[in-house]
């Protein structure tokens, strides 16, 4: 199975299915996203701005990894982007960091960006009021499979899997969405 990633891959979504914005009152819907926030420097807190890079082969198979914490939480690389990092950037050093890959210009920018609420457990880590962040995707199509060097504090497992199962193992729905838009599914 050939991917063709460009055509199958729409442009924009808000929260997701099951993702309402029930018990964030007090939370801006679309937090104020600028290339110039700087959670997490001076300020302390995260930046509300991820990545999410869905690794692939040109046959099919997905690259899906278990966190350490929680450690039943299957997904592809992520990463919240540091002060003044683009996207782009961001999504290249996640994918270094979490596999040991370097993805270089086979980085493919999806062109997509989903917004979605901030688990209750994790909203400390961002400054009061935000609990949605904005998840930028992108994805690494390889010819064949790779050893994965995992960040032990990271991920603990990694798994080749075709698409459905890879969706199906996915602990977030833009990740298993992203996942079954690669694949066709």
């Amino acid at each position: 199975m050939a991917l063709e990633i460009a055509t199958r891959v729409p442009a924009q979504a808000a929260p997701g299915p099951g993702d309402d914005a029930a018990g964030v009152t007090g939370c801006a819907l679309d937090p104020a996203i600028d290339e110039e926030a700087e959670p997490m420097s001076r300020s302390g807190f995260k930046r509300p701005q991820s990545v999410l890079v869905v690794i692939c082969t040109r046959g099919g198979e997905f690259l899906m990894m278990r966190r350490t914490r929680p450690g039943q939480f299957w997904q592809s690389v992520t990463g919240s982007l540091a002060p003044g990092e683009s996207p782009r950037l961001a999504a290249l050093r996640e994918v270094r960091e979490e596999t040991g890959l370097r993805a270089g210009s086979a980085l493919i920018d999806l062109r997509r960006s989903v917004l979605f609420p901030i688990v209750r457990a994790w909203r400390e880590r961002y400054a009061p009021n935000v609990c949605f962040n904005r998840e930028y995707w992108f994805a690494l199509v390889l010819e064949t499979r790779r050893i994965i060097k995992l960040d032990p504090h990271e991920h603990q497992d990694y798994r080749w899997l075709p698409g459905f199962r890879a969706a199906a193992l996915a602990g977030s729905w833009t990740n298993r969405d992203a996942i079954l838009a690669l694949s066709g599914g």
